[in-house]
């Protein structure tokens, strides 16, 4: 995706929505699509071709989104922001928030970032998308049986240069209830390793998942897709192809389509 380079910051829309049936039991996430930042930030002192690379977006993760959406028929909420300019899928008090420091690449426009500012960052851009997922579950719960979550998301095949063998991971807190058949739906396909919370942990205090679904009961589910396999259009109607009926079996499991609470494995308390 390529990183629009002048668009005015009152004029940048933070999020992206697709209409979908609410009776399809799905919302689909995609808390990482774009890689694009307004242009009162210029570049954030960061070379433009950074902005392509996993510290910019999730690669492919948009395409394989829309495609889900449309197969599905399913409502999905994305960004179009990049996480460089600030995380959607970090909690408003994560350190971790507004990066400095990602992946080896400076980010000087972040450097001096104050509480103003950071303020300013969560209330223009994250809040917009948590607001858009909030009134996208609250219509759906009116007119249908609670959805399934599924969020997408994708990772550098080499991390530090090391080689991750896994196709396709799971993430996830403490709710099997989606969980268990997407994997048990992965494993049964030929030539894939599927990870299970590999190369991270899907329990993340106040992140996407921990705010709109654990809170609220719902069955979920983090799929993190392996970069290489997804970053052109074939790779992602490829997975489009092998997630649908998966997501379409998941979403009649009558135990996903109800409120149930599971506690964090983040709370402690």
């Amino acid at each position: 995706m390529t990183k629009p380079a002048d668009v005015a910051e009152e004029a940048f829309q933070p999020t992206e929505y697709i209409d979908g049936d609410p009776g399809s039991g799905i919302l689909l996430l995609c808390d990482h699509a774009c890689n694009a930042v307004p242009s009162a930030y210029g570049n954030l002192g960061v070379p433009p071709e950074q902005f392509e690379r996993h510290i910019g977006y999730d690669i492919g993760a948009r395409a394989v989104t829309l495609e889900l959406a449309r197969r599905l028929g399913a409502p999905a909420c994305l960004t179009t922001f990049s996480r460089l300019l600030i995380d959607p899928n970090r909690g408003d008090d994560d350190p971790t928030l507004v990066m400095r420091l990602s992946d080896g690449a400076v980010v000087p426009g972040n450097a001096r970032v104050d509480a103003q500012e950071r303020s300013r960052r969560i209330e223009r851009f994250h809040r917009p998308y948590h607001l858009l997922i909030d009134r996208t579950l609250d219509a759906m719960l009116e007119k249908a049986a609670p959805p399934v979550i599924f969020s997408i998301h994708s990772f550098t095949p080499v991390w530090r240069g090391v080689p991750r063998p896994w196709h396709v991971t799971v993430l996830w807190d403490s709710d099997p209830r989606a969980v268990e058949p997407l994997l048990e739906g992965l494993r049964a396909q030929d030539g894939l390793i599927v990870g299970d919370n590999e190369p991270y942990d899907g329990a993340l205090k106040n992140d996407t998942m921990y705010q709109h679904a654990t809170l609220r009961g719902l069955s979920q589910a983090l799929l993190e897709l392996r970069q290489d396999l997804i970053a052109d259009a074939a790779g992602a109607r490829e997975w489009a192809d092998r997630l649908e009926p998966v997501m379409r079996d998941i979403a009649r499991l009558p135990d996903c389509r109800q409120t149930r609470y599971f506690k964090s494995r983040c709370d402690t308390d």
